[in-house]
């Protein structure tokens, strides 16, 4: 049986094969909207597949740092990180977001970044493995990134 994030992933692949320049880049203004523009869309083809919200959950305490999307049944939260690829991304923060809501008492086992070609592989790099060990380690939150 296919997950409640795989079956997120595979919305979100059909969903970007389907929106014409997705992979363009668009520079800070305009990839910035395209981004929110994709993860708006995403969220409703996500509630109406699952009958139930789970996008832009608020599990990190009483701050304006909502997760994308947050399956608890799973334990898994899933940012739609479209810019993973490049050198300043929210990475750290969205892993800050996972941390915050586990010591929130929130079932937080997984955190799954789906992103465009080259995202992968900058999480791969030395910095990002690090951290990426360190939280699995020390925190038994597991990560993985899926690319469109």
């Amino acid at each position: 049986m296919i997950s409640n994030y795989q079956e997120l992933y595979r919305l979100a692949q059909n969903l970007a094969s389907s929106t014409e320049g997705f992979l363009d880049i668009k520079g800070p203004g305009a990839g910035n909207h395209a981004t929110n523009k994709f993860i708006s869309a995403l969220g409703k083809l996500a509630s109406e597949k699952f009958k139930k919200d789970f996008s832009e959950k608020n599990i990190s305490g009483s701050n304006s740092l909502a997760v994308d999307f947050y399956f608890p049944e799973d334990g898994v939260i899933v940012e739609v990180a479209l810019g993973l690829r490049n050198p300043n991304t929210e990475y750290e923060k969205d892993i800050l977001k996972a941390l915050m809501a586990k010591e929130l008492g929130n079932d937080v086992r997984k955190l799954v970044f789906i992103t465009k070609p080259g995202g992968l592989k900058k999480c791969n790099q030395p910095g990002r493995k690090a951290v990426k060990d360190w939280l699995l380690g020390s925190n038994k939150i597991e990560i993985e990134v899926l690319e469109l």
